[in-house]
């Protein structure tokens, strides 16, 4: 399952340009995930643990004014990883049959003071949800 994992992680523009150990590391710490359709990943003011990478299927996002759907490659939950505060913000339901990558918040924290490249990435989506967020408000 580890090669399998490493493919899917690879395939994932977030972690394109990892490394090949960064990858290996990034497999080691995180869990594949098959959710049912109409399963919760995430519930809004619950706290945050870790954060999923979609790998197939679709989630929808339940924002305070309109839903958003992501699909494979794209990552919700990555807040929680981010901030010293990480009560969710918003509510997250498998829209099909899902296939996720979890991975938690300490192991995150690990990879990312051993490769701090990943961050970058992740910066670059979370400004554009910032500005999206920014610009329709409502």
């Amino acid at each position: 399952m580890a090669d399998d994992t490493t493919s899917a992680l690879r395939a994932v523009p977030l972690f394109s340009e990892l490394d090949d150990h960064a990858i290996e590391h990034l497999a080691a710490i995180a869990s594949v995930v098959d959710m049912p359709r109409g399963t919760v990943l995430i519930e809004r003011g619950a706290p945050g643990s870790g954060m999923f990478v979609i790998l197939a299927g679709e989630a929808q996002v339940e924002l305070r004014h309109r839903t958003v759907t992501l699909g494979p490659g794209e990552f919700v939950g990555e807040l929680s990883l981010l901030t010293d505060h990480p009560a969710r913000v918003a509510r997250v339901r498998a829209a099909t049959e899902l296939r996720c990558l979890a991975v938690g918040r300490p192991a995150f924290a690990e990879l990312l003071s051993e490769h701090p490249a990943i961050a970058l990435p992740m910066l670059s989506v979370l400004a554009r949800r910032v500005q999206d967020l920014i610009e329709h408000p409502a």
